[in-house]
């Protein structure tokens, strides 16, 4: 009798723990069954690396969140981040002449928002050297630049214009790369060279191979002042450029991401406006802005420097100053500007100003042939050798 009684008792109690189990969920984590408690995202962390050229005080700042496929948002100024906020897709450096305060957050689809991480850094004073890569790794033999600053947009026509070349890697056995004959490489003399070679005779697409670096995933930066110090090749096709994309254009692509093109120089000493145009008679660079929300609808701005008795072929320090709503090029001395853009200009009205959206990445590359430079020819000097000696940020 006992043990029936017992049985009876058991069975009472397993039912009421299944019909509880049907209601409200006790302490489910779930978001279904009436009144579950949604998850949250994990809170990012902020991670800081002086090494890969941050100096003096500087920065690199990483954020990640344990939540799996979830979306960081970050803001620079103190304000709470939101959805419409900055998305983090690269290390970015932090060095200002005012405290920045980072703050960041994880939303996931199906989740609630993290709650906000913070960190503030302190001031640095203006004008002093934060980041650089000075080429300086070859000791006795040329080699790879620091792949933990770049990397290489690779292909034939990579990237658009019409150009020729193949755009190689390091150590890109491709055809026709070669591993034997880098296009990019630092040498012994401290420079990094960007070399367009002709490994297949035939003037024509395909047959000539060059390097585009980036910084594209592995570094980034917004405001301050950026220069890099450079030789130039000059003959028919050659495309040097220095410049930068945002790093959005992951996921708005160009030219909404915004481009800043700190130089860029074509052909030879006397260069043509464009393909087929009537040269200056003069040597130039040139400076240059490019933003709106698609193809069709693109800004952009464009100045030239051309100071008597200048020659691309010497060496020179091409640089830009990025300030909130300005962006100002300069050659050889920040007091030497020649070039000043601002958002309150008239053609970012009602297009928006890009520049002050996030951080941006770096471009070298020595480009053959394409749209603007019109392609080579005979008289085309190959190797084409571009040398870099350093770049360099400072606090605005």
């Amino acid at each position: 009798m006992s043990d029936f009684l017992n049985s009876q008792s058991r069975l009472a109690i397993l039912a009421a723990v299944l019909l509880a189990g049907c209601g409200s969920g006790g302490g489910s984590t779930g978001t279904g069954g009436g009144g579950g408690t949604t998850p949250q995202a994990a809170a990012p962390t902020i991670t800081t690396s002086t090494s890969n050229g941050a100096q003096n005080g500087a920065v690199i700042v990483s954020l990640a969140t344990t939540t799996s496929g979830a979306t960081i948002y970050y803001t620079l100024d103190g304000s709470t981040p939101t959805t419409s906020s900055a998305m983090y897709l690269a290390p970015f450096l932090v060095a200002s002449s005012s405290a920045v305060t980072v703050s960041a957050m994880a939303a996931e689809s199906g989740d609630t928002n993290s709650t906000v991480t913070t960190q503030t850094f302190q001031a640095i004073a203006s004008g002093t050297l934060v980041w650089s890569d000075e080429f300086n790794e070859a000791t006795t033999t040329n080699t790879q630049p620091n792949s933990a600053i770049w990397t290489y947009d690779t292909g034939t026509d990579c990237c658009g214009n019409d150009e020729w070349e193949d755009y190689c890697a390091w150590a890109s056995a491709v055809s026709p790369c070669s591993p034997s004959t880098p296009n990019a490489y630092v040498a012994t003399d401290g420079y990094l060279h960007i070399v367009a070679l002709q490994p297949i005779s035939a003037i024509a697409q395909g047959s000539y191979t060059s390097a585009r670096l980036k910084t594209e995933g592995l570094f980034s930066f917004m405001y301050g002042r950026i220069e890099a110090r450079m030789q130039l090749p000059e003959s028919q096709g050659m495309w040097p450029a220095f410049w930068l994309l945002g790093n959005n254009i992951a996921t708005i692509s160009w030219p909404a991401c915004g481009e800043l093109d700190v130089m860029e120089h074509i052909d030879g000493s006397n260069p043509p406006p464009y393909a087929g145009g009537t040269p200056y008679g003069y040597d130039w660079i040139a400076g240059s802005v490019h933003g709106g929300a698609n193809s069709s609808t693109e800004e952009n701005g464009s100045d030239d420097y051309h100071a008597s008795g200048f020659s691309a072929a010497d060496w020179h320090t091409y640089g830009m100053i990025w300030s909130k709503g300005e962006i100002q090029y300069y050659v050889d001395s920040p007091s030497n500007v020649y070039a000043t853009f601002k958002s309150t200009d008239s053609a970012w009205s009602p297009t928006p100003w890009p520049f002050d959206a996030g951080p941006q990445f770096m471009i070298l590359n020595l480009a053959v042939g394409g749209s603007w430079p019109g392609n080579p020819d005979a008289t085309t000097v190959i190797p084409g050798n571009m040398l870099v000696d350093y770049v360099r940020i400072y606090t605005n």
